[in-house]
């Protein structure tokens, strides 16, 4: 019987774009939309600045782009490590559901492109490597059941080599025997800790999917050169789930495989807050629009939760603005002052706003019994200082059909302006008649 690890890898390898169903093929042109809009807006954010110089220092004179950055071409490597922590730079990039400690796209497109740039590949080229990279990367995350991060992993850390990995090992041509190398590489690579989450160093958060990125070149260069990685990476003894999860389910590593999509279960963020926040914003915004009350004349919030919602993102007081946009209290006290959709209400003096400050201490995270651990859904309930009560239950808050290209147009609109960012998101949903991948990431 073929090891799980080696069927994912021929899996991968076999996969063409003419297998990709027309739904597939959507699915992952908007994501791929979406990651661009959002390395595109982290690229002007501080700590984006510190990588973008270390990338364009360490890997001058490639082939390949940071996306927003207007400076030169770089080696795929630096490219990946870049756009992949821009791309998680703001709290706007995409994840799955049912949740699988994934994030398809700041993970997958980096080094995709990178790769895809450097030689020369084509719009279908990297649809299809991004769909397999997908397929091979969101199975080992449910495989985890998310208890990478019970052990203390940042689950897109040491999920998202694979699917680099794999992405890049796909437009690098590598065959079934190669691609298993090239997995077997990964999981060396794997990394990535929660400690951020307690208050202290947040930047790091945002550079650990950019290693996932880099780390994806990495595997597959060297797989591709004839280096060798285990092939039990993720079943075996000493593999990746044994090592980094308390709880796994191996029979999900090749569940539907072949048959079910697995980059359908994509979805898309509305809001640059961490996803468990985003029912709670869309509720207290749909209350506040239906009964038109101000921020100032609430009394208490209650926001509803899992178990990992309660206890890691009740934050009270939240020190810096990656723990603000971690923070549910804070973020759904923001949304009744602000904008939430625009990425510009994040920012310091938000953080500071004594009237955002003083309704997030006001703002109770409560366990909801029999909520399972991937649930995202929150009942919110809002009293006035009048006595009133208002509730609404908002299963996910999360993108709508419809609205990606209004949420394009916020992220991009700084960089390139309007006209811009119109002709840029016209030109992606076309993304598989392009016979060339240059155009992304040019300076303008």
């Amino acid at each position: 019987m073929a090891q799980e690890t080696v069927r994912l890898a021929e899996y991968a390898a076999a996969l063409r774009f003419r297998d990709l169903p027309a739904e597939v093929v959507r699915r992952a042109k908007e994501c791929i939309t979406d990651t661009v809009a959002a390395i595109i807006c982290g690229s002007a954010l501080p700590w984006s600045r510190i990588v973008i110089r270390y990338a364009e220092r360490t890997g001058p004179a490639g082939k390949s782009h940071i996306l927003g950055s207007g400076g030169a071409a770089v080696q795929a490597n630096a490219a990946a490590l870049a756009n992949g922590a821009l791309a998680h730079a703001f709290e706007l990039d995409s994840l799955t559901r049912p949740g699988a400690g994934a994030h398809p796209g700041a993970t997958v497109l980096p080094p995709a492109l990178a790769v895809a740039q450097e030689r020369g590949a084509d719009g279908r080229d990297l649809i299809a490597a991004f769909v397999a990279g997908n397929e091979v990367m969101i199975r080992i995350g449910r495989a985890t059941g998310h208890t990478n991060e019970a052990r203390g992993f940042h689950a897109p850390g040491t999920t998202g080599p694979f699917g680099a990995a794999v992405a890049c090992g796909h437009l690098l041509g590598l065959d079934a025997a190669t691609m298993t190398n090239a997995i077997g590489i990964a999981g060396s690579l794997a990394g990535g800790l929660l400690e951020f989450a307690k208050g202290d160093g947040g930047m790091v958060k945002r550079l650990h999917l950019g290693r996932a990125s880099e780390a994806g070149v990495l595997a597959a260069s060297l797989a591709s050169a004839g280096f060798t990685g285990p092939k039990t990476v993720l079943e075996g003894q000493f593999g990746f789930l044994r090592v980094f999860c308390t709880e796994f389910d191996e029979a999900d590593l090749t569940k539907g495989l072949g048959r079910d999509f697995v980059t359908c279960s994509t979805v898309l963020k509305c809001y640059p807050v961490h996803a468990t926040a985003h029912a709670g914003v869309r509720a207290v915004r749909d209350l506040q629009r239906e009964h038109g009350f101000a921020g100032n004349e609430i009394e208490a919030i209650t926001v509803t939760g899992n178990r990992r919602m309660v206890e890691r993102h009740t934050i009270a007081e939240p020190a810096d603005l990656m723990l603000a946009q971690y923070s549910i209290p804070f973020c759904v006290a923001l949304a009744l002052y602000r904008e939430a959709r625009d990425p510009e209400s994040f920012d310091e003096s938000a953080l500071a706003d004594p009237q955002i400050r003083g309704l997030t201490r006001r703002v109770r995270i409560v366990p909801e019994a029999g909520t399972a651990h991937g649930a995202m859904g929150s009942t919110v309930t809002v009293t006035l200082a009048d006595g009133r009560r208002f509730e609404r239950h908002v299963e996910s808050g999360l993108l709508e059909p419809g609205e990606l290209a209004d949420k394009f147009t916020r992220l991009t609109r700084g960089r390139l302006g309007e006209a811009g960012a119109a002709r840029l998101f016209a030109r992606l949903q076309h993304l598989e008649d392009e016979a060339g991948l240059d155009w992304l990431g040019e300076p303008e």
